[in-house]
């Protein structure tokens, strides 16, 4: 190997190869005896400050344009669709069921009385919005669910709302965060969120201001880049049951809590094995195992002792009393209970051809008092 005489004169800040012919005058170049090809500078702490200068204003430079374009040119999923929906009876009452059971739009979007298990809408309510999810509930800012009443929607299209719901983009183009699913939303049939807007339009008005959203930094940037062009699909033949379960179960955004959570994404390859935390007044409640593992899933149920729990919370005026620091869920059983028994059964179906993950989920862990 080489020999390298170390007695340079100092301080030598960082070294590199040159001919002497190429060296800046800043530079000063020592050949290696018996290696005419090859020399050894030295740089001078002035030469390299001026190169850290360059270096940090290019940084600089790049990172300005990436959070112009992502503050500026997004998020971009195109014009709102021209489209009017036609208020059929039909429309509104599978806008109902899809709305009030399924997608459960109703759910974030009225007001929850949390004084009774799994928290019941409260009446009278119906579409206000206002629910709040803050830094406390572990969420990156202050958001709100908008009002759905023609109280506030009345100067948007169908096709502005239809943009809202499938790509996540408000009437001024601004990006909506997804506490509303719009991700999966996105992969739902035209014609059942053509059936959402026409039930939306015939709830009663409600005159309620909702605060604008707060998102932290750097949510504030990255919301821009999460809506997408939506890809509608055509819902499945309901007598395909497990191809009809897997589109109800994505539209009911069941992913979404029963799959763990970590560092702001879903882990993905424990799909529906639960775990997921949400904070609640009185402790932690972790989302269950609903993949077909028989020890720590639903593995053993049958298919009427799915449709069953859900169906025994139909009467909301059953639903036990519960005080603050008592147990309680955020999963609104009381309008999943309203899901007809054939949809239930596709969703047992679909949910049972999942492959098992065993993953045993402390249900709920009081906060220490």
């Amino acid at each position: 190997g080489l020999k390298f005489n170390t007695n340079f004169p100092t301080p030598i800040t960082t070294a590199m190869l040159f001919s002497s012919e190429s060296a800046p005058s800043s530079m000063k170049v020592f050949e290696i005896k018996g290696h005419r090809s090859v020399k050894f500078v030295y740089l001078s702490k002035k030469y390299m400050k001026k190169i850290l200068l360059i270096v940090l204003g290019v940084i600089i430079l790049v990172v300005a344009v990436v959070f112009s374009y992502v503050g500026l040119a997004l998020p971009n999923v195109g014009p709102a669709p021209d489209i009017k929906v036609e208020l059929t009876p039909e429309r509104i009452q599978n806008g109902a069921y899809l709305a009030n059971h399924v997608t459960v739009c109703m759910d974030c979007h009225s007001t929850r009385d949390w004084s009774r298990f799994s928290g019941p809408l409260v009446e009278g309510t119906m579409g206000k919005g206002g629910e709040y999810f803050g830094p406390e509930m572990g969420f990156p800012g202050k958001f709100y669910s908008k009002n759905l009443t023609p109280d506030h929607l009345s100067d948007w299209t169908d096709g502005e709302l239809f943009r809202a719901i499938t790509a996540g983009v408000n009437k001024d183009g601004k990006a909506l965060f997804p506490v509303m699913p719009y991700p999966y939303y996105s992969k739902m049939d035209k014609e059942d969120v053509l059936d959402i807007i026409a039930y939306l339009r015939t709830l009663k008005p409600i005159a309620n201001k909702i605060p604008d959203a707060e998102p932290d930094f750097p949510m504030n940037f990255i919301i821009n880049t999460i809506p997408e062009i939506p890809s509608v699909v055509r819902k499945p033949d309901h007598n395909n049951k497990v191809a009809y379960g897997q589109y109800l179960v994505n539209i009911a955004a069941c992913m979404d809590c029963h799959t763990p959570f970590k560092n702001g994404k879903l882990i993905t390859e424990q799909a529906f094995a639960g775990g997921r935390d949400f904070e609640l007044p009185g402790g932690i409640l972790r989302a269950s195992n609903i993949t077909p593992d028989e020890e720590t899933g639903i593995g053993s149920w049958s298919e009427s002792s799915f449709v069953n729990r859900f169906k025994s919370y139909e009467h909301t005026g059953d639903l036990a009393q519960v005080k603050p620091d008592e147990y309680n869920t955020i999963m609104p059983w009381s309008m999943y209970a309203g899901i007809s028994e054939d949809d239930l059964k596709a969703i047992y179906a679909y949910l049972h051809s999942l492959a098992p993950i065993h993953n045993e989920v402390v249900r709920y862990e009081p906060r220490k008092k």
